[in-house]
């Protein structure tokens, strides 16, 4: 009897059987509601679209802005393996094994789904509470003001940059390069100020790459199958092979560095700056300060070399599956996905005594396909089109990324290692298992947000946080996460929902973006119309003729204040007493 047979009626009779119950961790299997019927967008074709390559930032977030939510994503594979697991004979006939290239994949994914939890049953919040995410979560938003201003600044930059490279001879290679923009800022989940940008400058490759995994899916080595005389050979090791990721970043410093000294900022009141170089960084930084400011940095930019692979290359085995979003998207759409092009960007392994190759790795990086995930989010195509269909999804990762901000903030030795970037894959683990629109809808906002927190809880309680992408690899995992931050940051989370979010306190209000630059004053000794500098120099509310403020000098106010109190009380004094005498005669 042939074995395809006794597979096809092991698939068939675990279809009838009741799934577990959803599990807290990524990757659970998932209650059994009916499949939608719409088709999804191909996310794809929006990623590699020619209108997208370089879009202004004004305009990219305007067209984000009308879709305030993000995608959720399902694992078909996980609760199939799970199910299968249970039973290790049907009708007779064994089960058979599994390719052992899915065997690392499969021990990683059961040992997230070791203790299931609820996912769907709300969290019990006081009304208190409540009003305090909700408080929370409306002062995360960015001014209209200054998302102009900073669009303004950032796509000045960007275009000189372009026509530099373009035009440059110094290196014919990155003659032919184009930006591609990432990052929270284009995804619309960037809170307080829009003072972060990432832009990816991509490369391109002349030919396939063999890619060696250095780390089990996230570094690799990258060699070129043959040697080239195109322009690219002179970022290639002594063996004619190997591409060298320190070359490449070392020579994109320098184009920078001599770019930035001949461009101005597009506000002549501030210039750009290059920050030095850091040793497990992808990116060259760059921060916008104001001229006549107390050195106060208004906005980074991290300009990123990243090799574009062609779609037929395919991705590297470790990430070849794809997401697993076909109850969500389709089997077509994640075909659409795992064959779309791929990047990899110069980024250093972390850690000691490293090998010749680990110093030249390369890091794959998903930006462009989770810029479109986080965009393109809903369940049902209609997610956020309207007010009437609007979700919460957004809004609960704004205040995630409040509160590690916070939690930095606090404790900034204990949690050095901690980023954002665990909070974005805890949020789409957690997207993955609670996929309907209908459970993040906006008045369920404090309940969705607790579910999103105790997802980072409990990833940190277990010391497992599968990447999205790459699910043999854990994001908390030492070195890259020492046991002891581990530690630490699930008693803090802990500790934060005991006492009711207190590091979710928004932060003071700040002036907008374009008054912390200096302004010139017509006349440099005039004191009469110059405002106070500080909120300690402000005037006595008490104290100040309001019908005379523009002309207090603010600078002298205490001391003027000083030496005419006395007077106004001896004058009050001798009134009264003249009053009292004039009485008493009468």
């Amino acid at each position: 009897m042939s074995r395809a047979t006794p597979q096809r009626k092991v698939q068939k009779q675990n279809s009838t059987v009741t799934a577990p119950p959803t599990p807290v961790v990524p990757r659970p299997t998932p209650p059994n509601p009916s499949a939608p019927s719409q088709r999804r967008r191909p996310l794809a074709k929006a990623c590699s679209s020619p209108a997208d390559l370089q879009p202004s930032l004004g305009k990219e977030a305007e067209e984000a802005g009308c879709e305030d939510g993000e995608m959720s994503l399902i694992d078909i594979e996980c609760s199939q393996t799970a199910s299968l697991q249970d039973q290790e004979e049907i009708n007779g006939h064994l089960r058979s094994p599994a390719p052992s290239t899915l065997r690392p994949r499969r021990r990683l994914q059961q040992k997230a789904v070791e203790e299931p939890g609820v996912a769907d049953e709300p969290v019990p919040i006081s009304l208190s509470l409540a009003r305090w995410i909700r408080a929370s979560a409306q002062n995360l938003k960015i001014r209209p003001g200054d998302r102009q201003w900073a669009s303004e600044q950032v796509n000045d930059f960007r275009d000189n940059l372009l026509k530099f490279l373009k035009n440059s001879s110094d290196q014919p290679y990155f003659n032919s390069v184009e930006f591609f923009n990432s990052g929270s800022y284009f995804e619309m989940v960037k809170i307080h100020k829009p003072n972060e940008f990432d832009m990816m400058l991509k490369l391109q490759t002349p030919s396939r790459l063999n890619m060696k995994s250095l780390d089990g899916g996230l570094f690799y080595q990258l060699d070129l199958i043959r040697p080239t005389r195109s322009p690219i050979r002179a970022f290639v090791l002594e063996n004619e092979r190997t591409l060298s990721s320190r070359r490449i970043l070392s020579e994109m410093h320098r184009l920078v560095r001599k770019f930035n000294r001949t461009y101005q900022a597009k506000d002549e009141r501030c210039f750009w700056e290059v920050n030095r170089k850091r040793l497990t960084s992808p990116a060259v930084t760059l921060s916008l300060y104001g001229v006549d400011g107390d050195r106060e940095e208004l906005i980074s930019v991290d300009v990123v070399p990243a090799l574009e692979v062609p779609p037929s290359q395919g991705w590297p085995l470790a990430a070849r599956n794809g997401p697993d979003v076909d109850k969500w998207l389709g089997k077509k759409t994640r075909q659409d996905i795992k064959s779309s092009k791929s990047f990899f960007v110069p980024k250093r392994i972390k850690g000691r005594n490293l090998s010749e190759a680990a110093k030249d790795s390369w890091r794959i990086s998903f930006s462009h396909i989770e810029k479109q995930i986080i965009r393109y989010h809903g369940n049902k195509k209609t997610c956020c089109e309207s007010r009437a269909t609007k979700c919460c999804r957004k809004q609960s990762f704004r205040l995630l990324k409040s509160l590690i901000e916070g939690l930095k903030v606090r404790f900034p030795q204990e949690l050095d290692t901690l980023c954002s970037y665990h909070g974005k894959t805890a949020f789409l683990h957690t997207l993955s298992i609670r996929y309907e629109d209908s459970l993040w809808a906006c008045h369920q906002l404090p309940s969705c947000f607790m579910h999103l927190l105790g997802a980072l809880e409990g990833h940190a309680q277990s010391g497992l946080l599968p990447h999205f992408f790459v699910p043999d690899c854990n994001l908390f995992s030492s070195p890259g996460f020492p046991r002891k931050a581990l530690v630490f940051l699930s008693k803090a989370l802990a500790e934060q929902k005991r006492e009711g979010l207190p590091l979710l306190k928004p932060p003071a209000p700040v002036p907008p973006m374009v008054e912390l630059i200096n302004p010139i004053v017509p006349v440099a000794n005039s004191t009469e119309n110059k405002p106070p500098s500080s909120v300690n120099q402000l005037p006595d509310v008490d104290r100040v003729d309001f019908h005379n403020v523009d002309r207090v000098d603010f600078h002298n106010t205490g001391l003027r204040v000083k030496i005419i109190l006395p007077f106004v009380i001896v004058l009050i004094f001798v009134l009264f007493m003249c009053k009292t005498v004039k009485g008493y005669n009468c």
